[in-house]
């Protein structure tokens, strides 16, 4: 007699949280540790402190181009598969960055890092859409993307002590160890996620110039390349701004992560439940402007008195808004069968926008001759000036989405339930 089909895996949605995030973490923490221990390599490798947002920008760059290219062809696979081949290779290249013996070769390793790390993103993301019921998305996206909040906490300060006892090198292999782990552990334990192929889903779903044809996809795209754009003129360049201008102890930036990290993460934590009540419109607006403040006082007007932790804290605490707002709207904008080509060409468009950024940063930084950057007051306004255009686009396209939503819901008068079996399909608290 055939054999009976194995039972698909039963996880939670708790569990699916959890793994998710911690692909996260690592795939973030190889990036954003890079920028504070800029000074560090810079000085180590011989390159000047203008650079770094070249470097940072040469991650996201080569993310944007993988992104792209994902766009064609992550909805034709198992979720779950392809994150795992994303990951190795992003673990790969985090451990050659160790290796690196100049900017050329630095920037190399950042590329290749790109390349994985960027479809990493969205197929991430992608999960959690497909297993996650839109009435509980915005939690379960604000629990994921506290992953930054612990990378902050935990993993750049971290990583600057390392890089203090060990040197800039160590905490590059020692993510590399640690995205090894979380990759296998995801791959193990994460139910096959292949909704998006049923019924010919992958062959049949509309395609990229289809997908690019639709208004509310536009203007999602547009406002993500605002708000990365807005956020990476200035983030990349933080580190060196506050050692070298505002004249903060290296030996203590550790601390100063570590306390805007808790601020971001318990922002997460509470921005989700928030969204799903409010809406993205009304929380990302006052995350906008708060951001507009907090860059304001950070970097064009800085007054002596007021210490530099709670400018950013300050910081945090409104990009955290401002981005679960973004990201839990522009969820709900594609259909099942090309969430991961939307979320894919999303995650390209995120990564351009930041190297565009980072790339006119330097264009716009100097290193004067106090050894001070100059212009930073310049790429501050800019920051502000795109930033401000954020609360008219999620307007807009939460309108859209919740036509369509009510729309759908007269036409389909049950739900069709999670994409695989979960455990806790009905906890609203998972």
């Amino acid at each position: 007699m055939p054999a009976e089909p194995a039972a698909p895996r039963t996880v939670s949605e708790r569990a699916v949280v959890l793994l998710i995030g911690a692909v996260q973490f690592v795939n973030i923490l190889d990036f954003v540790m890079v920028m504070p221990l800029g000074p560090d390599f810079a000085k180590g490798l011989g390159i000047e402190s203008s650079h770094i947002g070249t470097i940072g920008g040469s991650y996201t760059a080569a993310a944007s181009v993988a992104g792209l290219v994902g766009g064609y062809m992550l909805d034709r696979f198992d979720r779950r598969k392809a994150l795992a081949v994303c990951m190795l290779g992003l673990v790969a290249a985090t451990a050659a960055g160790g290796l690196s013996t100049g900017l050329s070769t630095l920037l190399l390793t950042r590329v290749c890092a790109g390349l994985f790390g960027g479809p990493a993103t969205a197929l991430s993301l992608s999960i959690i859409a497909d297993l996650i019921p839109a009435e509980r998305r915005g939690r379960a996206l604000g629990a994921v993307m506290a992953s930054f909040s612990v990378a902050s906490v935990l993993g750049v300060p971290m990583a600057l002590k390392v890089a203090e006892v060990g040197g800039w090198r160590l905490p590059f292999f020692a993510v590399a160890a640690l995205g090894l782990v979380v990759a296998t552990a995801a791959l193990l334990l994460l139910p096959p996620v292949r909704g998006h192929l049923g019924q010919g889903g992958a062959a049949r779903a509309p395609g990229v110039g289809a997908l690019l044809g639709r208004t509310d996809v536009q203007l999602s795209y547009l406002m993500t390349a605002l708000v990365m754009m807005s956020g990476f003129i200035v983030i990349p360049n933080i580190s060196a701004y506050l050692q070298q201008n505002l004249g903060y102890p290296r030996d203590r930036l550790w601390f100063l992560y570590f306390v805007g990290g808790i601020v971001s993460f318990v922002t997460l934590r509470l921005t989700g439940p928030l969204v799903d009540r409010f809406g993205s419109f009304r929380v990302g607006t006052a995350g906008v402007l708060l951001a507009a403040c907090a860059t304001y006082v950070g970097f064009i007007s800085y007054p002596a008195w007021l210490p530099i932790p709670l400018v950013f804290m300050g910081f945090m605490l409104a990009m955290g808004m401002r981005n679960v707002a973004y990201n839990t709207l522009t969820s709900r904008v594609p259909d099942n069968p090309v969430r991961a080509r939307f979320m894919s060409l999303q995650s390209a468009t995120q990564h351009m926008a930041s190297a565009l950024g980072a790339f006119l940063s330097s264009r716009l930084l100097m290193d004067l001759p106090d050894g001070t950057l100059g212009g930073m007051g310049t790429i501050a306004w800019v920051s502000i000036g795109l930033s401000l255009g954020v609360p008219g686009m999620l307007w807009v396209v939460e309108k859209r989405v919740r036509s369509r939503e009510q729309a759908l819901a007269l036409a389909t008068p049950a739900s069709q339930g999670l994409a695989v079996p979960l455990s806790s399909p009905a906890n609203p608290h998972t």
